[in-house]
């Protein structure tokens, strides 16, 4: 239904909020008492600032859109692109365009946003300078990176950007700088990093993290001064920008971008003698409306209370109060919830509520672990009772419980509330314990009552359904997880799908790749899935098809599905440089072989250390040095250890029978057997293993996914244990088996977790979920003859244990012949991927530093001596250039050193 008369609605602006306001209204004007035009002066419809940085992660122009199909596609809503409102006529009610188009108007919505704030530094306007706030300032940046980058390879340096601001967008530009190969430095004037965010503890914490990163962090100086080098390039070839502190370094940067904040674009509506704040901002109130009762204002561009929002959720929460007041409603704007969670350069920050326990008589509770690099603070009231405010570093995993808690009763003992999980933390933060108006995502202002409601109202039954009916988790992402619990306490079981691109588990992908007989990742995602993928699916599917398709994981589209160790078949280290880990089966080594692993030691100075699993590591090897690494140990006999990869790692033994006393079993030929026999068997998640040769336990072997401990009369086989952050003993299998009937079982046990298991899931939980509920089919406990069937046909149910030995021992479910005869094409088809990649040319290309200079180390990696033995510099001084990612081809996706 169309009203007769038809109100003409103006909206400057089309960024986030301005779009999200237009949704809105769409949503609510059902008479259409609106015609709406929308001008935006960028040549791009609105896109996800939020997710700005993710341009440089491969993310396209595309992916960032945020207008939905058919938006603008009727005579009610237009939306007229690169073209900028330059006047208001408040007495005419008109606007004029700077293509000289005069519009009436009879409501007016400035949603103009803001502009970077560009400190007054002289030199802040020559080429090199840039701010980070549109597409077209990362085109920009890009293109200045390859310029640098170029110069510093001229002049044999390592190109260096440095970024004034360490606040969130500073932090982010950083990241941007680090993927585009840059070393970077990071100016604050604050005495901390994100200093509106977090205080003093988590800032510290945060530095950090950061100059682990690589990052040389200034911090309680500022940049006073920007100097270009001289305009005879060919007299000075490769020259740098000079920028000197307030505190008097001087530092060389190729390029220097400004985040020092934001500033509101206010501007139209000053000349137009609108009220505007005293630090910036369209005065309005809580209706958004400003003095001038036609006019409104959203967003960044808005003064509520005096205060100017610089986030998008109080901007997205604006756009559906005034949607709702233009369409007859009383919608008001209320206290904004200004919770933030990002990842910065790898590193998870989180702040809630009162952060800085600004609030009279707040207390604050800390936990500080720096060994774990975690750092967690809750504020709560006087009188202990109510949760003000937080702030997570380095683990942030509790944000989406804790958020919605602010303002509202404690339900346990703050300090419990912030132990790790799985220590006796976490009791009573679950999603169950909010209440219907406790506020699930502040990024649309959702509530749990409302999501609730639409869970059995439409019957939704999936995340996605969540999503696309509430809003809910579109928009920073952070309450996804709560939405899954949601549908699960609403009666519905929830999608196990392995994210976004496929509907499926990784277990029926695995069956899928299996069955099908698919050996590339495009052919599944055509088939089975959507988009192009992610750093979720990508990883589990390059394990899959190394599990079943064969073939080096390094060869053609595989390459670049891998996570960044197995992309360099070493472990990447903090500083940039790798760690080697040649194969020592069982833990054996002759003399030769020792005496060859030291002279490698000797030769690249490298690190060298005993690892838990009687492995020797060597670390701080630059990346172009790998390949020479591999060549010395490979003549020498060793093959890779696996330690990058989700694969067999080792098979730890004690020395059994043959030296030991009390040794009833040979357990150094038995862990020999089955390292060589499981070596490179790509598995959900990475796999240890242990043999002792007698129940004094010298291998430890029950700590392992796989135990094995000699008897008098055989060996027992234990599975399902782990150490790591919840550390979990292994369960007894079999007892009194002979070899080959242990390895068989092995065998099964290992093909039927990579088959089944979950991605990233360890035999410890796989084996846990194996138990038959009440939703699964139970198997029969009647007869061990191994004569097949289906669960459908079993009748009671067993636990995790029980049920692996009715499947691998049993054969129930007939499929042990197909599980052997895996193992076996295992066993057959191995080859060493350290040896492999020597061998091809085309695969050595990619272990450079520097892509364009294939010898050329990287400087910027340096060492110090520490107890004979060289090792990283860890916290860099602060003129000291910044580690840069390492440089590699391009079908290598760069992500943070973790």
């Amino acid at each position: 239904m169309r009203t007769e008369t038809r109100g003409r609605l103006v909206v400057i602006g089309n960024g986030m909020v301005g779009q999200r306001f237009v949704e809105a209204l769409r949503e609510r004007d059902v008479d259409r008492r609106w015609q709406v035009t929308v001008f935006g002066e960028e040549s791009r419809r609105a896109y996800d600032r939020v997710a700005l940085s993710s341009y440089f992660d491969g993310a396209t122009a595309a992916d960032l859109d945020l207008v939905p199909d058919g938006c603008y596609d009727d005579r009610d809503y237009a939306l007229r692109l690169g073209e900028t409102v330059v006047a208001l006529d408040r007495a005419a009610r008109t606007v004029t365009t700077d293509a000289g188009r005069t519009v009436g108007y009879d409501a007016l919505v400035l949603a103009t946003g803001s502009a970077p704030f560009v400190p007054p530094v002289p030199g802040a306007d020559l080429p090199g300078c840039f701010v980070y706030r549109t597409l077209d300032d990362l085109d920009a940046i890009r293109a200045a990176a390859e310029r640098a980058t170029a110069r510093a390879d001229t002049a044999e340096r390592s190109p260096t950007g440095l970024v004034v601001g360490g606040g969130l967008l500073g932090l982010e530009a950083a990241r941007a700088l680090r993927l585009l190969g840059l070393a970077v430095h990071v100016v604050e004037m604050a005495p901390r990093l994100m200093p509106l965010q977090v205080d003093d503890g988590g800032g510290a914490l945060l530095r950090r993290l950061v100059e682990g990163l690589g990052v040389t962090v200034h911090l309680g100086t500022y940049a006073a001064s920007v100097t270009a080098p001289p305009a005879d390039e060919a007299a000075s070839p490769g020259r740098e920008m000079s920028v000197v502190l307030g505190s008097g370094t001087e530092l060389a940067a190729d390029m220097v971008v400004f985040a020092a904040g934001v500033r509101a674009r206010d501007q139209i509506a000053r000349d137009a003698g609108l009220e505007v704040g005293a630090r910036g901002g369209v005065v309005v109130d809580t209706g958004c409306r400003t003095a001038d009762p036609a006019v409104y204002a959203i967003g960044e561009c808005a003064c509520v209370d005096g205060r100017v929002y610089g986030l998008v959720a109080p901007g997205y929460t604006m756009a559906t109060v005034l949607a709702d007041r233009l369409v007859g409603g009383e919608a008001a704007f209320g206290a904004a919830d200004t919770a933030t969670k990002l990842k910065l350069l790898g590193v998870d920050v989180a702040s809630f509520g009162d952060a800085l326990a600004s609030a009279d008589g707040a207390l604050e509770v800390t936990v500080n672990d720096p060994v774990a690099g975690a750092y967690a603070k809750l504020v709560v009231s006087d009188d202990a009772r109510t949760l003000l405010g937080g702030v997570l570093v380095g683990d942030a995993s509790k944000y989406a419980a804790l958020r919605p808690l602010v303002g509202r009763p404690l339900p346990g003992d703050p300090l419990a509330m912030l132990a790790p999980t799985g220590a006796g933390g976490g009791a009573g933060i679950g999603v169950g314990s909010l209440p219907p108006d406790a506020m699930i995502c502040s990024c649309h202002a959702v509530t749990r009552g409302a999501i609730d409601t639409a869970i059995a109202d439409e019957g939704l039954t999936t995340v996605g359904d969540v999503k696309a009916c509430t809003r809910a988790g579109t928009g920073c992402g952070s309450c996804v997880p709560m939405l899954r619990t949601l549908l699960a306490e609403g009666g519905v079981a929830v999608s196990r799908a392995l994210c976004e691109h496929f509907d499926v588990p990784r277990a029926e992908l695995a069956e899928i790749v299996r069955t099908e007989g698919i050996t590339t990742f495009s052919e599944l995602i055509a088939a089975h899935g959507r988009g192009r993928g992610c750093d979720i699916c990508k990883p589990a599917v390059a394990s899959i098809l190394a599990s079943f398709a064969g073939g080096h994981i390094l060869d053609g589209e595989q390459a670049a599905l891998q996570d960044t160790n197995d992309a360099f078949l070493a472990n990447i280290q903090r500083n940039g440089t790798y760690s080697v880990v040649p194969r020592v089966p069982g833990g054996e080594i002759t003399p030769a072989k020792l005496i060859a692993i030291g002279e490698v030691a000797r030769d690249f100075d490298l690190y060298t250390k005993i690892t838990g699993g009687q492995r020797i590591d060597l670390l701080g090897a630059r990346v172009e040095q790998l390949p020479a690494i591999w060549r010395r140990l490979v003549d020498a006999g060793f093959e890779s250890g696996h330690a990058y990869g989700k694969a067999l790692r080792t098979v730890k033994s004690c020395v059994g029978s043959t030296w030991c006393r009390y040794g009833v079993g040979d357990s150094v030929a038995l862990a020999i057997e089955l390292e060589l026999r499981y070596r490179g068997l790509r598995a959900p998640h990475k796999i240890k293993a242990g043999v002792s040769g007698c129940a004094r336990e010298c291998a430890e072997a029950q700590g392992k996914d796989i135990g094995v401990i000699a008897t008098e009369h055989g060996w027992n086989l234990y599975v399902g244990g782990n150490g790591g952050f919840r550390p979990r003993h292994a369960d007894l299998l079999l007892t009194d088996v002979d070899t080959p009937t242990l390895i068989r079982t092995i065998d099964r046990f290992l093909m039927f977790y990579v088959r089944t298991a979950d991605r990233l899931q360890r035999t410890a939980g796989w084996v846990e979920s194996l138990a038959t509920p009440a939703d699964r089919p139970t198997v029969g406990t009647g007869g061990t003859g191994g004569t097949g069937g289906t669960e459908a046909d079993w009748d009671a149910p067993l636990d995790g244990l029980a049920y692996l030995r009715a499947v691998l021992v049993d054969d129930v479910l007939g499929i042990a012949g197909e599980l052997d005869a895996a193992m076996e094409r295992h066993v057959a088809d191995y080859a060493d991927e350290w040896a492999a990649v020597l061998d091809d040319p085309e695969r050595l290309r990619r272990f450079v530093s520097f892509v364009n200079a294939p010898d050329t180390p990287d400087p910027s990696i340096s060492f110090v001596t520490e107890r004979d033995q060289p090792r990283p510099v860890l916290l860099p001084l602060p003129t000291r250039r910044a580690v840069p990612a390492a440089r590699v081809p391009t079908d290598v996706a760069l992500e943070p050193i973790r």
